[in-house]
């Protein structure tokens, strides 16, 4: 019996039962295919979720007010840390390595124009907000750049508080009402939609000092560094430390950089990406307790099959090939059924749903191929053993 003896004869014994090799099959599909699906939909998540935050730009250094880590100290002395103040970013426009900085307050305000009112979250911005964060403005302007100290009263509407309030009507130059201040209104932001559950069409932005005075807060909630993208960014962290120690005194700021943010993030999303894929690996494994079962199973239906050939003169040797060749060809059929059917589902997934963030990376799907393969060895591997060892006098006997 030569090698291509052997795979006739392997094939052969697939067609011959054919329940069998679909039911072997179809369990290795199976988990392929969850594998799929799962992972397709994991991966799809962490690129949506890193495509959020990335789209403002990645080269962004945040200072919040306040330090996260803990000394030793009297809790009395949080009340005495200094705010971040308007002079704070304006000082740290002298680093070089500042592309633009922006000072930051958020508020929740009811606004009033054309007889109409609602409310709104607020943002108090600086005017390199729009450039710092990659947001585009529709008609008008954003922000121009007055004295930070004392800015104009002017205010950039979000798409949706434009066509709320002023409806088809143009509305530059239109006065607003925010709180009890009134603001012109210069410009009109390009829709930017739902962003982690945050509309940004449904907002208005105003100078930073102006916020202050509405909210009645005597700090800004944050400060937004933007850096050039060839500079280092722990180089860029130290300047920044460097120049906000020598205002306050001591460190009383959070530095948090945007790509230490993401790296966490995209940690995270790593991790559950891999437990999807394990939980697809949990009916991959099913599959591979059944196709160990029928193995033996049809071993034992084939004892006298197996005694007539080691009477013709069949090795052990061959017989073991045999059967890991049945074994293999059914985990990788069954592999690559599961691979159309997973891509398929997955594909019509992303058709028919889309808001549903479908991606299939395609290494854990070839790494799951590759690993029904192997389960088809090691599935086969006892069985064939056990059909190479038996007796041919005493399996022609069972006939």
């Amino acid at each position: 019996m030569n090698l291509t003896d052997t795979f006739r004869f392997a094939f052969r014994s697939l067609t011959a039962h054919r329940l069998r090799t679909l039911l072997s099959a179809s369990g290795i599909a199976v988990g392929i295919a969850a594998v799929i699906l799962l992972t397709a939909i994991g991966d799809g998540v962490q690129r949506f979720v890193l495509s959020e935050f990335t789209q403002f730009g990645t080269n962004i250094v945040n200072i919040n007010p306040g330090k996260i880590h803990t000394h030793g100290g009297s809790l009395g002395a949080i009340g005495s840390a200094r705010l971040l103040t308007i002079e704070d970013a304006m000082a740290l426009k002298q680093s070089r390595y500042a592309q633009y900085t922006n000072a930051n307050v958020v508020g929740n305000a009811e606004i009033r124009a054309q007889g109409r009112s609602r409310r709104v979250t607020a943002y108090g911005q600086g005017p390199d907000f729009a450039k710092a964060f990659n947001m585009q403005v529709e008609i008008g302007q954003f922000l121009p750049h007055d004295d930070p100290r004392n800015p104009r009263a002017y205010v950039v509407l979000g798409a949706k508080v434009r066509t709320e309030l002023f409806g088809a009507i143009n509305p530059l130059g239109a006065l607003l009402q925010i709180g009890g201040s009134r603001f012109r209104v210069i410009g009109v932001m390009a829709s930017k939609g739902q962003v982690l559950g945050f509309d940004l069409d449904d907002t208005v932005f105003m100078p930073t000092t102006r916020a202050l005075e509405v909210f009645n807060r005597q700090g800004v909630m944050e400060i937004n560094f933007s850096y050039f993208s060839d500079a280092p960014i722990q180089a860029v962290v130290d300047d920044i430390q460097r120049i906000l120690v020598a205002r306050h005194g001591r460190v009383d700021f959070t530095i948090t950089p945007q790509k230490q943010m993401l790296s966490t993030l995209s940690t995270v999303l790593n991790v559950l990406k891999f437990a999807v894929a394990a939980l697809g690996g949990i009916s991959l494994l099913v599959g591979a307790v059944g196709m160990v079962t029928l193995m033996h199973i049809a071993v034992s239906e084939r004892v006298s099959e197996i005694g007539l050939l080691t009477a013709l003169g069949a090795t052990r040797a061959r017989i073991r090939i045999i059967f890991l060749l049945e074994s293999t060809a059914l985990s990788t059929v069954g592999g690559l059924i599961g691979l159309i059917v997973g891509a398929s589902i997955a594909g019509l997934l992303k058709l028919l749903i889309s808001g549903l963030p479908v991606n299939i990376p395609w290494d854990y799907v070839l790494g799951a191929l590759c690993v029904s393969i192997l389960i088809g060895l090691a599935a086969g591997v006892i069985p064939a053993m056990r059909a190479a060892n038996l007796n041919s006098v005493d399996a022609l006997r069972t006939e």
